[in-house]
């Protein structure tokens, strides 16, 4: 795919923007179309990614409420609550995945996953070419900085990069993404994915370069839920009365209307660190402390994650 221009890229950025502020109602209407074309565009030959998390429930409804006969592909990674894997259980013609490399061997060989996938990758390329492109990211005074501004600037993160702790954003691509591919490989079928383009700049981004159905890529693939928010994500689960996994706990709103988990936020991996130093307290690691004790030892004492999360300064 080629790259976009500067003047493309901000149309593409106002157009989600409305995309996003657009009434639940008219959303599901455009995320259905979005799945018909890419199921017919490859002719049935789909599948739903289905981590089992909120997001990928509603995908997984969606989908089905117009193709119920989709399969969908659960990757057991061995990091997922103990909760999603008995509510992916739950439902029919699921195929579960799993990776050739456990979590511990990966944090090993690679390094931690902490912060996001972009700082961490920015970490690795650095300590691998200290002198390279990536250090201007980490320098407040360099021309990038003054450029593009302190929004793009890494220097809160130079005592992590300067330390001896392995950082890495290799995980999702070792765990998840390698046995999806593979599995895509083998049957030919090609993804539905919850992703949305509010979770992450990484996410926005590649939402503003492929939109929704993705066909022309290196791995087409398709995110009907890419203009979504979590509070579309939650409305829907409640106005559809859908079951969802029990580690959310209940959804509720508050005075101002909003929708909010009284359990965890998100589910994914339960040891990644992605995104914690932005959670308020009780972040996950202070919830899996109360509902998952012994994971909770595991993954600070054992795995050493308690000594990255002192290092970044987040609870635990």
């Amino acid at each position: 795919m080629s790259p976009i221009s500067k003047e493309e890229a901000a149309m593409k950025r106002n157009f989600l923007k409305q995309r996003q502020s657009l009434p639940l109602k008219l959303k599901i209407e455009l995320s259905k179309n979005r799945i018909k074309q890419f199921y017919e565009h490859f002719d049935g030959k789909v599948y739903i990614s289905f981590s089992g998390g909120k997001d990928s429930t509603v995908l997984l409804h969606l989908v089905r409420s117009l193709f119920p006969e989709v399969p969908a592909v659960f990757v057991d990674t061995g990091l997922e609550y103990p909760e999603v894997r008995s509510f992916v259980k739950s439902f029919a013609n699921v195929v579960t995945l799993r990776p050739e490399m456990p979590f511990n061997k990966v944090i090993t060989e690679y390094g931690y996953p902490v912060i996001s996938k972009e700082v961490a990758q920015f970490i690795e390329d650095n300590r691998r070419n200290p002198n390279g492109y990536t250090a201007k990211k980490f320098d407040p005074n360099s021309d990038y900085v003054k450029k593009y501004g302190s929004r793009f600037c890494l220097a809160k993160w130079n005592h992590l990069k300067d330390s001896d702790i392995k950082i890495s954003s290799q995980c999702c691509r070792i765990m998840k993404k390698t046995p999806a591919k593979k599995f895509e490989k083998e049957s030919g079928l090609k993804p539905y994915i919850a992703t949305m383009a509010a979770e992450s700049n990484l996410r926005k981004q590649e939402y503003i370069k492929k939109g929704c159905n993705s066909f022309e890529s290196k791995r087409p693939a398709s995110t009907p839920l890419g203009f979504w928010t979590e509070q579309d994500v939650l409305q829907y689960l409640v106005e559809n009365n859908l079951s969802y996994c029990s580690v959310y706990g209940e959804i509720k709103q508050d005075t101002s209307g909003k929708y909010y988990t009284t359990g965890a936020k998100r589910t994914g991996c339960m040891f990644c660190m992605f995104g914690v130093h932005n959670e308020k307290s009780p972040n996950k690691f202070e919830l899996m402390r109360e509902t998952h004790p012994k994971l909770h030892d595991y993954c600070i004492n054992k795995l050493g994650c308690g000594r990255v999360l002192d290092f970044i300064g987040v609870k635990y």
